[in-house]
């Protein structure tokens, strides 16, 4: 008996190890696979590439992008002019309206009530996008006063009626012209770097594009290349310029463009001024002297004053328009450089504390990109 159970633990030992075996055997076979080594990347990239080759792929290296032809370029020009000015206006007065509309888009969404709260926060808001304490009152004023009239209690209707007293606000101030039958000078004044020059030039192109005959007289001789800029404008937009060396006294210069429209009929006689802003005494004795010789030489034609105003440089633009008014009177504006900046609320304060209407708005430097002021596509370009 003993030796029954002594044989069958024996048995069940050499069983028991040749599973052990065959274990050891299939961890073995398991490891291999495992272990196998992986392709280096050295070999992965060569077999793509043979791959790629046996495929006849082509293998494209990184170029720098072609220059446009010509005929390119003139395509790209054709589609910039199939925007409309008031597209212009728009795209140029984008940052005017982030400043502006969207704040007060901001405190309308946080605010459902017209209260004082909300009142506050739309002050400071008009305040610091350069309309001025004196408009900004006026605007708060008309709100307080058409909300009582209209019942007017959501937030969300404030936007119209802001927009309703800018409009009337530059449309009461614009000065219609009765220039029948009857021929113009154009004086330009304006500090130096607000575009003067090129408002000229493209003054100058919008009136001969009208049909009506212009000559340019070249009556900045005190700042260098002031004279040869205006030439070169001239000959773009293909008028006549009257204009002598730098240095030379600017009356004469007035004096000679006068007797020159007076002999050929000309329509319009734009002038151009030097801008000495920082040295009033002389500007103011420099534009009397010229005031003088027109009204002398040239009574019978009507005479505007017209005031170029950078719109980037904000309140330091109406500080400007305040110090020319007091030296001449100007009875119009043109508002330059509207493109690209957030400041062109400075109109608003302009028009309304001067009573000066807005001519002329220039949203670009090509030569049509200079236009007639139209209150309502400014406001709605802003507030849209």
């Amino acid at each position: 008996m003993f030796n029954f159970f002594k044989r069958k633990k024996d048995k069940d030992q050499e069983d028991e190890i040749k599973k052990e075996e065959i274990e050891l055997e299939e961890t073995d076979d398991e490891s291999e696979v495992i272990e196998e080594p992986e392709e280096s990347a050295e070999e992965e990239i060569e077999e793509t590439i043979e791959a790629i080759e046996d495929e006849d792929y082509e293998i494209v290296e990184d170029t720098e992008e072609p220059e446009k032809s010509e005929e390119d370029e003139i395509n790209d020009k054709s589609e910039k002019k199939g925007l409309s000015f008031f597209e212009k206006l728009k795209e140029g007065l984008s940052k005017t309206k982030k400043n502006l509309t969207e704040q007060i888009e901001s405190i309308v969404f946080r605010h459902r009530k017209i209260d004082d709260d909300f009142l506050e926060e739309l002050e400071e808001i008009l305040i610091t996008s350069d309309m001025g304490v004196e408009t900004t009152m006026d605007i708060i004023d008309y709100i307080k006063s058409e909300t009582r009239k209209r019942n007017l209690t959501d937030t969300s209707e404030i936007k119209d009626v802001i927009k309703e007293y800018l409009i009337n606000m530059l449309e009461e101030n614009d000065e219609k012209n009765d220039t029948e039958n009857k021929q113009r000078v154009v004086l330009i004044v304006g500090v130096n770097g607000v575009g003067k020059t090129t408002s000229i030039g493209k003054i100058a192109y919008r009136i001969k594009q009208s049909g009506e005959s212009v000559i340019v007289a070249a009556a900045d001789t005190f700042r260098a290349a002031a004279v040869e800029q205006l030439k070169e404008w001239c000959k773009r937009a293909g008028v006549d310029i009257i204009a002598s060396e730098q240095g030379s006294d600017p009356g004469s210069v007035i004096f000679d463009a006068v007797n020159a429209a007076k002999a050929r009929k000309t329509d319009v006689l734009i002038c151009d001024t030097a801008g000495r802003l920082h040295n009033k005494k002389n500007l103011m004795n420099e534009l009397s002297k010229i005031f003088k010789i027109i009204d002398k030489e040239f009574s019978e034609a009507k005479l505007d004053v017209y005031l170029v105003i950078d719109a980037t440089t904000g309140q330091n633009g109406l500080i400007q328009a305040k110090l020319f008014s007091e030296t001449c009177s100007i009875n119009g504006l043109i508002l330059t450089k509207l493109d690209g900046t957030a400041k062109g609320g400075i109109a608003f304060p302009i028009v309304n504390e001067l009573k000066i209407p807005i001519k002329y708005i220039g949203v670009g430097e090509k030569i049509d990109d200079l236009q007639d002021f139209n209150a309502t596509d400014f406001v709605n370009a802003i507030f849209e």
